[in-house]
């Protein structure tokens, strides 16, 4: 047994585990039924299938035997559609975030969660129909010599979903930064009409940078090298490589819940009450700033 496939497999059981605490505390938490929470609960329902894959990736290529083709191709095609659903589902959650700084008179009306349930749903059947392409036949398991690092994936299937996602993530770039400057735009004006000392415009300031950097460098240093790499290799170079590269991108899964769901402080409301039945007065007192977004 390969150390790096139990690696996989223990980090897609973690995965799993985070992303489950995430979906059953927005099941459960009647209050937190606004379209941002659904697209935190798309991303964390993304993840966890995305770590039943791993798990379930690694049952198939150890555990089942004899071998199957129907099974690899199932488990090949749930982990492209668990993480093209992650991807979706972060791309969802920052143009929500910037339509509600953009739109922030008219946001409330428009994105309504009956809109925000269709879209979802047209997001996860376009991303099921990705994970379909293997057992319709888009694979390489007749001519092995066509895979790619990604295998049962084809060479020339790898290259468009690496050019996809690189294009997806120059999309989320260009928005977080108009979030970023809107938002310092409505921190100069809230400073102006109260009259805040410049300290606290500063830090106001620095926490939408950290938070911004925050997003966009784990995003960008778990999934770009691994995308870069299915451009330019093959199922001849060394699989170290492959899985050197691969197990960063399946931890921004165990990332996720964190930047997206626990730093949110009404699912922090949520875990305290669970965990002790109370709320710490620091967090309840806390107020919103224009670095939350």
């Amino acid at each position: 047994v390969s150390p790096w496939d139990i690696a996989l497999c223990a980090t897609g059981t973690a995965v799993a585990g985070e992303n489950a605490l995430v979906l059953a505390v927005l099941f459960y938490t009647p209050s937190l039924r606004a379209p941002m929470f659904l697209l935190i609960g798309s991303l964390a329902l993304a993840d966890l299938l995305a770590g039943l894959g791993l798990v379930a990736n690694f049952a198939v290529r150890y555990l089942l035997r004899p071998p199957s083709e129907a099974a690899e191709l199932a488990a090949a095609g749930l982990l492209l559609a668990a993480f093209s659903a992650s991807v979706c589902s972060l791309l969802a959650i920052t143009v929500d975030r910037y339509l509600s700084l953009y739109n922030a008179l008219t946001y409330h009306s428009e994105r309504t969660l009956g809109f925000t349930c269709a879209m979802v749903l047209l997001m996860w059947l376009l991303c099921l129909g990705v994970g379909l392409l293997p057992l319709l036949g888009w694979n390489c398991l007749r001519d092995q010599s066509s895979c790619s690092i990604l295998r049962p994936v084809t060479k020339d299937n790898a290259a468009v979903l690496a050019v996809t996602f690189l294009l997806l993530f120059a999309l989320m770039m260009q928005l977080y930064l108009q979030i970023c400057k809107i938002a310092f735009r409505h921190a100069q004006q809230i400073a102006v009409q109260h009259q805040f000392i410049a300290t606290a415009q500063a830090s106001s300031t620095r926490k939408g940078l950290s938070t911004l950097s925050l997003i966009l460098g784990t995003f960008a240093l778990c999934w770009i090298p691994f995308a870069i790499y299915s451009l330019v290799a093959d199922s001849s170079y060394p699989a170290v490589y492959t899985y050197s590269l691969a197990l960063p991108a399946t931890c921004n899964s165990l990332i996720n819940p964190i930047i997206y769901a626990f730093r949110n402080p009404d699912i922090q409301k949520s875990l305290w009450l669970a965990c002790c039945g109370c709320i710490p007065s620091t967090l309840s007192a806390r107020p919103r700033t224009s670095s939350d977004v």
